[in-house]
């Protein structure tokens, strides 16, 4: 092989360090080669008066020529043969260079020389435990039989085990992160009487940081539940911590049994408290079934969809505020029919968001997606993920909460029932309306002791709207599969509590009767300036 000609083709990384480390040569060396030209099958050359093998005998990095078809040896450097050994010149590089071919660079080999272009292999571990970076270049000859492959490996352990001591930190934090995010999610989603629930949590690809999407399923009492998913803007340790006060600040809040609005107002307050410099979305729903719609209030975030018993999506896009913890905006509540047989999806911008595609058209696919889905609410949940084309790698959080208000019939249906009656006010009032209850329990098959509990429930519950309500009220009874709920609702929109009534005082025991002999009770003002109070009863297991 010509070294004066493949010389010429070196990287100028290459040929500037062999300038620099060109030195005198000794006389009684001066036009001698390292390794006789027989011995290498080629004839030795000079660059500038230098020994072309002693140039690379002096290069800082290891050094393998190979020539020909079957890459065989022509040269080693000595960097080279101190890393691994004395080679044999003229053996094929499979068996003079195993370490290699180990590595999988013989077919690179080939690459290089039949399409005359450097090829570079970054970061690979050896056979001697180092980690090297090979550059592949071809190097002229006198014809294809000379043409050959000259190997630079360049040791970056260092660079390399400083980048897996990052990687390693990196995935640390994930993890860090992971853990603490899914400890602040639900580890089991509450049960409502009359929903249907599902939720799913991935957190993003091995390479993104983890970040702030959660959801939350809260049962209210008296038959009501509200359903919750936000997203904390950022990503690490910190966005899935300001996600966990968010959750518990709304399980608080809920506990008061506001309006939807009204609940992300104090979100919102709350939020700028929390970290002026962060934000999150959020939608807060609440399912009556008594009204057959879920009321919701959003904070910048996407929409509900819901799908009706015939298959028909509908997109809640309105009314809308701006994100949590920017302050000055009044939010406000709107609704969205959710009677038997419909299905709602609330879901994080993970789901639908993609760089190459508008958002819009994101939902538009989940729509469609989920017009078509059927099946439990953990079925249309992961059929949603799938048909977004969420993988272990995607690269953002993604957070999905599935509800359905089931259609009951047959058995199941004569589980939930419902009764009515509206009160007039006058003396008569408590009378009939603790007949009305007395009917319906009866007819209900309650047992005698639940059945006297109810009509003592109803009657103190009617008096106390009576003495402190104003028209119109009304008396509801409710029973589902679990329990019985008692409610009654009237104008007047001052919320009664519960106080210890004095041995002197001839009223102020209701509530705390009602308090007393129910398994829970509670009040909220109602739209339209009332109130209504209620109080419920575990029924027995059968």
């Amino acid at each position: 092989m010509n070294f004066t000609r493949w010389s010429a083709r070196l990287p100028g990384t290459q040929r500037r360090a062999a300038a620099r480390t060109e030195q005198p040569v000794p006389p009684d060396r001066r036009g001698e080669s390292p390794v006789p030209a027989a011995r290498a099958g080629h004839p030795a050359s000079a660059v500038d008066g230098l020994p072309a093998r002693e140039v690379l005998d002096r290069v800082p990095a290891l050094v393998a020529l190979v020539h020909g078809p079957d890459h065989r040896l022509a040269h080693v450097n000595a960097a080279y043969t101190a890393a691994f050994g004395p080679r044999a010149p003229g053996t094929p590089a499979r068996d003079a260079l195993p370490e290699l071919a180990e590595l999988g660079l013989l077919p690179l080999l080939d690459q290089v020389l039949r399409s005359g272009r450097p090829r570079t292999l970054k970061s690979r571990r050896a056979v001697d435990g180092r980690s090297y970076t090979f550059t592949c270049t071809p190097v002229t000859g006198h014809g294809d039989r000379d043409a050959g492959v000259l190997v630079f490996a360049t040791d970056v352990t260092d660079h390399a085990e400083a980048a897996e001591r990052l990687r390693a930190s990196e995935r640390s934090q994930r993890q860090t992160a992971v853990t603490l995010q899914r400890s602040l999610l639900p580890q089991d989603l509450e049960e409502p009487d009359d929903l249907r629930v599902a939720a799913t949590y991935q957190p993003g690809g091995t390479e993104a940081a983890v970040g702030g999407d959660w959801y939350d399923v809260i049962t209210l009492g008296g038959g009501r539940t509200a359903l919750v998913i936000g997203d904390v803007m950022g990503r690490g340790v910190r966005a899935a911590a300001v996600m966990g006060q968010l959750r518990t600040a709304v399980r608080a809040y809920a506990r008061l049994d506001l309006p939807p609005h009204e609940v992300l107002q104090l979100l919102d307050g709350l939020a700028a408290e929390i970290d002026a410099n962060q934000i999150a979305t959020c939608v807060y729903a609440v399912h009556d079934p008594n009204e057959g719609r879920l009321v919701y209030a959003s904070a910048g975030h996407l929409p509900i969809l819901v799908r009706d018993e015939n298959g028909e999506v509908l997109r809640a896009d309105e009314p809308t505020g701006p994100p949590l913890g920017t302050g000055g905006w009044v939010h406000s509540s709107g609704s969205v029919p959710l009677g038997p047989g419909a299905t709602a999806v609330l879901y994080t911008d993970g789901l639908v968001e993609r760089r190459d595609q508008d958002l819009d058209e994101g939902i538009a696919a989940l729509a469609r997606a989920l017009s078509g889905a059927t099946g439990t609410p953990q079925v249309v949940c992961d059929r949603l993920v799938r048909s977004a084309g969420v993988t272990a790698d995607h690269d953002d959080d993604v957070a999905v909460l599935v509800l359905q208000h089931p259609h009951r019939t047959g058995p199941a249906a004569d589980l939930f029932r419902n009764a009515a009656l509206d009160l007039l006010g006058g003396v008569e009032a408590a009378p009939r309306a603790r007949a009305f209850a007395s009917g319906v329990l009866t007819s209900w098959r309650f047992p005698t002791e639940l059945h006297d509990l109810g009509v003592l429930a109803t009657s103190e519950l009617v008096a106390n709207s009576l003495q402190h309500g104003t028209p119109p009220m009304r008396l509801r009874l409710r029973r589902t599969d679990r329990r019985l709920i008692i409610e009654v609702t009237d104008g007047d929109d001052h919320l009664p509590r519960r106080r210890r009534a004095e041995p002197a005082d001839e009223s102020g025991r209701g509530i705390d009767i009602v308090a007393t002999i129910a398994s829970g009770w509670g009040s909220r003002r109602t739209p339209g300036g009332g109130k209504a109070v209620w109080c419920e009863f575990l029924l027995p297991k059968r």
